[in-house]
């Protein structure tokens, strides 16, 4: 068994957690033995002085 590591990066109007969350959903499309996820940078867009989009980029580990 390999472990592999692909990035994701997750987008949400509702915070950093449904961002990561996002990103892993998407990814389970992918890959099917997830078994690990690392967050390596938080990041949100903003206008108007309030955060509008957030943005997490993420690497998940996966096993083939």
């Amino acid at each position: 068994m390999q472990i592999r590591v692909a990035e994701f990066v997750g987008e949400s109007h509702k915070d950093w957690q449904d961002a990561v969350n996002s990103a892993v959903a998407d990814a389970s499309k992918t890959f099917t033995n997830i078994s690990g996820v690392e967050v390596s940078n938080w990041t949100a867009s903003v206008k108007g002085n309030k955060i509008v989009d957030y943005k997490a980029n993420i690497k998940i580990a996966y096993t083939e």
